[in-house]
């Protein structure tokens, strides 16, 4: 990319007209206004239906910056006047991913469980097949729990904020990021804290699992999230989300958190129908979630209901990946007009991966959706399913996130896996 400057205003006559301009508060608000023009893109996906089809797609175009925000989207011919230039060299552009699915704040490392897990099914026959395999359960998330109680927040922060600068250089520009190892009030109040510095969009899990100190005691456990857990992790959250599945809470346990959580002004989303069949998705649009996250699992009603819904469907490949159990059917959601998003799950036990594209080429490769189509759930349905309509898209008064990518097209993301491909990422209007 080319950077090119013009100057914004002549220079003064005199030295002291020099010198107050330069302390003039109006110079300071026109160097943090400076139009920043991206021309010479070769496609540029708004996700702006205004432009034709879900992704909003324009051959030679250019965009404008003012600020944090977008200020104009058009046809390269025909871009305005800019204070800087940025030659995007026939590069595709499109907008930041948005991952809505997160659990970076942790500490303590579960690769010999990943180990294990694949040991036992590489042993099956010197293949991987159906028989013989060590299922996934949520008993390995109590490792997790127990190192993120004993670490400082000096840690626990430094390893959100390295998992954070990966997900940036691979072109992610907002994520959402849930607490649930800790469950304490204390850690879970601190977990939260910890991910309120980092993003806007944060998520109280006290509901992830019952700890194993309350292993006999689940009504006190459940009372605890919705009381005093909640009351000091409320003012830190904005969602809040509960793990309702086998081996995590059931369909009266989930609604009574939810219920809480709603009551204090978080607003509901739910991880539900990853290990089986379940009362998850049916939950989630009966309380007007944002999201159900998973859906791996899912009958002919749960379609039906998720179609006739505003609760997207925010599939989680990575964690299909690294448990080597089915992938969602994402082609069944889309053809049913389920809103699909994609995810990234990072979390140390099932989805130990910080990468969007990654998870866009398993969408493709395995779920059985387009390139578009993944691409267009992992920015557009992200924001979806953190309500936002500020984010996900190019247009004027959007948010200035944006991925400059080394390639002619999105379908790279796809077609070259593991290659890293952003060759500049923008996020509030400017390179980062």
């Amino acid at each position: 990319m080319v950077y090119a400057t013009r100057q914004l205003l002549a220079p003064a006559s005199e030295a002291s007209d020099a010198d107050r301009w330069t302390r003039s508060p109006v110079r300071e608000r026109m160097r943090r206004m400076v139009a920043v023009l991206v021309d010479r893109i070769g496609l540029l996906v708004t996700n702006d239906p205004a432009h034709g089809g879900p992704l909003g797609e324009l051959a030679d175009a250019a965009l404008v910056v003012e600020g944090a925000h977008i200020a104009w989207v058009g046809p390269a011919r025909r871009a305005p006047a800019a204070d800087v230039r940025v030659d995007a060299a026939n590069q595709a552009v499109i907008p930041g991913f948005v991952d809505s699915h997160t659990h970076l704040v942790f500490a303590g490392d579960r690769a010999a469980e990943f180990e294990a897990r694949m040991s036992v099914e590489a042993r099956v026959s010197g293949r991987v097949t159906g028989a013989g395999r060590a299922p996934y359960t949520t008993g390995g998330i109590a490792t997790t729990i127990q190192a993120t109680r004993a670490a400082s927040d000096e840690e626990l922060q430094a390893t959100a904020l390295r998992l954070l600068g990966e997900m940036r250089r691979a072109g992610t520009t907002t994520v959402e990021i849930k607490s649930g190892y800790g469950l304490t009030p204390r850690d879970e109040a601190r977990c939260l804290a910890i991910a309120e510095a980092l993003t806007e969009e944060t998520t109280y899990l006290g509901g992830h699992v019952v700890p194993p100190e309350y292993a006999d005691r689940r009504d006190e456990y459940v009372s605890l999230v919705c009381r005093e857990m909640l009351d000091v992790c409320a003012k830190h959250a904005r969602w809040v989300d509960v793990f309702c599945d086998r081996g995590a809470f059931d369909l009266d346990e989930s609604r009574a958190i939810l219920a809480a959580g709603m009551a204090r002004g978080l607003r509901p989303r739910l991880h539900g129908n990853q290990l089986g069949p379940g009362p998850g998705v049916q939950l989630a649009v009966e309380v007007g979630a944002a999201s159900v996250d998973h859906c791996t699992y899912l009958r002919d009603e749960d379609v039906a209901a998720l179609a006739g819904s505003e609760t997207v469907a925010t599939l989680l490949p990575g964690a299909e990946f690294s448990t080597r159990s089915p992938y969602p059917d994402a082609r069944r959601l889309l053809d049913a007009g389920v809103t699909v998003a994609l995810a990234t799950d990072c979390n140390p036990g099932t989805s130990f991966t910080s990468s969007m594209p990654f998870c866009v080429a398993l969408a493709v490769r395995e779920m059985g959706m387009t390139p578009g189509e993944a691409l267009w759930a992992a920015t557009a349905g992200g924001a979806r399913a953190l309500r936002r309509d500020d984010i996900g898209v190019l247009r004027p008064g959007a948010r200035a996130d944006f991925v400059i990518l080394a390639a002619p097209s999105y379908v790279h993301l796809a077609y070259r896996p593991g290659v890293p491909l952003a060759a500049a990422v923008w996020k509030d209007g400017r390179p980062s």
